[in-house]
């Protein structure tokens, strides 16, 4: 009976939002996105020659199925934390959209799936950093989110992965250019996910999670961390031109970009309020790609 009035209530849920925006939400599409990205750009850095085509197919597929099953697998193990914050209830495990036992055997099949495609159709080196993306994203980041504020230093390794993963899936070999990809991107994370912090740190702490804005809450720690690591981010974003990876209008670009990303974090330091969060948060996203 009650199995039956889950169903039916999970079935009442997926009729008030389409399928596809569901499935959305469970993938962190917009989040996978940003992964197959560094992951091109890794890809497309390491092949100063043309890109094999068929080759960064496969590539971008398993890391999607890997990020993917990392988004299944994260939101599974935080539904009840998720289901607290006013910005993360509306996710399909803690608003209803699907049962968790679903969501736990999806994620356990894309992550399977996605390591599996990897070293079939890549390389063992990517299926290795992928998986190794994977367990640490789920296995090390997520829990460490409710005991230390330490997990956005952690949670910043598998993140920075993907770059690496695309640069390995060309060479073959872990090489001094494909590190200098995995250090911007792990750099670029820590004033970014500060900002984040700092947006959200009510619903953080309120959730359980132990994010350096709860911890500290004048919030002076939080602005000292994100103007650090953003002064380091722009020398360290200019090595992949002292190691020929990219060339000058690069160096251009990442010196002009890197000193407004310092401004905004200068801007943060001095005025820690919401809204210079959310500038800092919105540069750092315009800055990535860019």
């Amino acid at each position: 009976m009650m199995k039956t009035s889950v169903e039916t209530m999970e079935s009442q849920s997926l009729t008030s939002r389409s399928v596809w925006n569901v499935f959305s939400d469970l993938v962190k599409a917009r989040l996978t996105t940003l992964v197959l990205l560094t992951t091109l750009t890794g890809f497309y850095l390491a092949s100063p020659e043309g890109m094999h085509l068929g080759l960064l197919l496969h590539t971008l597929i398993g890391t999607a199925l890997l990020a993917c099953g990392s988004s299944v697998l994260n939101q599974y193990m935080e539904r009840h934390h998720d289901a607290r914050m006013p910005r993360t209830e509306r996710r399909p495990l803690p608003a209803g959209l699907m049962h968790p036992e679903k969501a736990l055997w999806f994620g356990i099949a894309l992550s399977i799936a996605g390591s599996v495609y990897t070293w079939l159709f890549v390389n063992l080196l990517t299926c290795i950093l992928g998986t190794l993306t994977l367990a640490l994203y789920i296995f090390v980041y997520t829990p460490l989110k409710r005991w230390t504020s330490f997990n956005t230093i952690v949670g910043a390794i598998p993140g920075a992965l993907p770059p690496l993963m695309g640069w390995t899936a060309v060479r073959g070999s872990l090489d001094v250019g494909g590190w200098t990809l995995f250090l911007v991107i792990f750099l670029w994370q820590l004033p970014y996910f500060f900002a984040i912090a700092w947006m959200y740190k009510e619903e953080y702490g309120g959730a359980g999670y132990v994010m350096l804005p709860t911890v500290d809450p004048t919030g002076k720690k939080t602005a000292k961390h994100a103007l650090i690591y953003t002064i380091i981010l722009v020398p360290c974003s200019l090595l992949p031109v002292y190691f020929n990876v990219s060339g000058g209008i690069y160096a251009i670009g990442a010196i002009l970009l890197g000193g407004g990303f310092i401004w905004q974090a200068v801007k943060f330091s001095c005025a820690l309020d919401r809204t210079r969060a959310r500038h800092l948060f919105f540069y750092s996203i315009i800055y990535l790609p860019l």
